[in-house]
């Protein structure tokens, strides 16, 4: 079975957008492939983290993947820092990268641009990012536009250690997520939703009251017009309200337009359906939250699964590279 790898890091709030835009495929994704989903929170340590806020949102963030519908009787469901074998392998990967393609990467550029303070781990993360993938055997990786970059590093540096130690790693293929939802901002519908905290009417939570849901929606930017179409170009705010009660209700947004003739009846219905979808997901978050032993159970038993392959993995590479090993 295909093996597919991928992670989310513990900051911000998950939102609407990635809900329907990525985390429904995750769901899907783990019936069809060896699936490992990781909370990486080691990610989250480029920037400075208050400890107690860390060690909640990771847990919070482990049982929001299971309450939207990851099932760890079929996917593995683990946090980053409880597989030491990925920081084993991030210094290998380190020391395989150049530092001319590190200093390459698009995101290191803008998250470093005027900031106070830079760590050394902002620079080199990509390198952790490798090993994250690499340690599985990872066969495919699901990459938006804005982790392309990265993804084609880990080939390069899959590619580089092979060709210098012999065949350890399985060289990953990028794949396109099938064309889901993309959810705009509901204030500035020309921009993705987003987890920063500077358009709070705008972004949806998951776990956000339902009644302020609804208010998010119905107050949503449409236009002066009051032709319901689907645009994205000419009519962002219409679009971007048919797109979420398309990706809700399983309709394409486009067709959905010819049952509209004003805005209010869609941003009525597009309210009720989301809220549908949330819901359900909120009662089971509700249910995990009332038992935090059971989902430490749950991501103790993923990390032992997780280590029975990243072990192997961090093994190979290390007798491929000469290291004496330990007796």
């Amino acid at each position: 079975m295909t093996r597919v790898f991928s992670g989310i890091q513990p900051t911000g709030e998950v939102h609407l957008g990635n809900l329907l835009g990525a985390l429904r495929n995750w769901v899907r994704d783990q019936h069809t492939a060896d699936s490992l989903y990781c909370v990486v929170d080691l990610h989250a340590l480029t920037v400075p983290q208050d400890p107690v806020e860390l060690r909640s949102t990771t847990r919070q963030l482990a049982q929001l993947l299971l309450a939207v519908g990851i099932d760890p009787a079929v996917a593995t469901l683990f946090v980053q820092s409880h597989v030491d074998e990925h920081t084993g392998l991030a210094w290998i990967m380190e020391c395989t990268a150049a530092v001319g393609e590190l200093r390459r990467m698009t995101q290191f550029k803008d998250k470093s641009d005027g900031a106070s303070f830079v760590s050394g781990g902002l620079f080199t993360y990509p390198a952790l990012m490798a090993a994250d993938i690499l340690l599985y055997d990872t066969d495919h990786v699901p990459v938006g536009d804005d982790q392309r970059q990265h993804l084609e590093l880990t080939r390069d540096l899959a590619i580089r250690f092979n060709n210098r130690y012999g065949d350890t790693f399985i060289v990953p293929e990028a794949t396109i997520p099938p064309v889901g939802a993309r959810i705009m901002d509901l204030q500035q519908p020309t921009r993705k939703m987003s987890k920063s905290a500077d358009s709070p009417q705008g972004t949806i939570g998951v776990l956000e009251d339902l009644g302020a849901v609804a208010k998010k929606i119905k107050r949503a930017v449409t236009d002066t017009d009051n032709e319901v179409r689907f645009d994205t170009d000419a009519k962002p705010g219409v679009s971007n309200l048919l797109s979420i009660l398309g990706a809700c209700t399983d309709r394409d947004p486009a067709s959905l337009a010819d049952d509209y003739t004003q805005y209010g009846p869609l941003k009525a219905d597009a309210a009720d359906a989301v809220c549908a979808v949330l819901e359900p997901i909120q009662a089971r978050y509700a249910e995990l939250d009332a038992d935090p032993g059971a989902v430490d159970d749950i991501l103790s038993g993923g990390a032992a699964k997780a280590r029975a392959v990243a072990g192997p993995t961090l093994a190979r590479a290390r007798e491929a590279l000469g290291l004496l090993p330990a007796r």
